[in-house]
């Protein structure tokens, strides 16, 4: 809420979303995607029933974490094959894996939070439609696999 001299001094708004940028490992920086979504995190649960509990049912305790794959969308650029060359690099058991940062940025391109995947890897890249009566940019789909979610505050 604004003060009666115009200022917002005190007020807390929640921050846009459209603002963002993603690094790749050290060489892929700054990338700008249209869309990241997937990035969650849960913990299986273990359910278990002393023999001595008065209740009729088990009690739960969180068990291992589970990140899920986060899907990264971007317009496809000429002669621009990045991804499907660190697709490529893939052989068997073996992949070079990178911390993938998403940076979530003020209106003066500040970070404002981050999110941090440990040991990324790329599972799966879709490329775009192709329609000969389509006026849409052409859009690939990059789906990361990573170890570990680590979600800080500023810079």
């Amino acid at each position: 809420m604004a003060t009666d001299n115009g200022s917002t001094e005190g007020s807390t708004w929640p921050m846009p979303k459209f603002n963002f940028v993603v690094d790749i490992g050290t060489t892929m920086t700054n990338i700008a995607f249209q869309e990241v979504s997937g990035m969650d995190v849960e913990h299986q649960i273990i359910e278990y029933r002393k023999s001595n509990s008065a209740l009729f049912s088990p009690e739960k305790m969180p068990g291992i974490v589970k990140y899920g794959n986060v899907t990264m969308k971007r317009g496809v650029f000429v002669n621009d094959n990045t991804f499907w060359n660190w697709r490529n690099q893939i052989a068997m058991n073996t992949v070079p894996r990178v911390t993938v940062l998403i940076k979530l940025l003020d209106q003066l391109g500040k970070v404002t939070m981050q999110w941090q995947l440990l040991n990324a890897w790329p599972t799966k890249i879709t490329s775009t439609d192709l329609k000969s009566d389509g006026n849409e940019v052409a859009i690939d789909t990059l789906e990361i696999a990573h170890e570990q979610l680590i979600v800080t505050n500023g810079s």
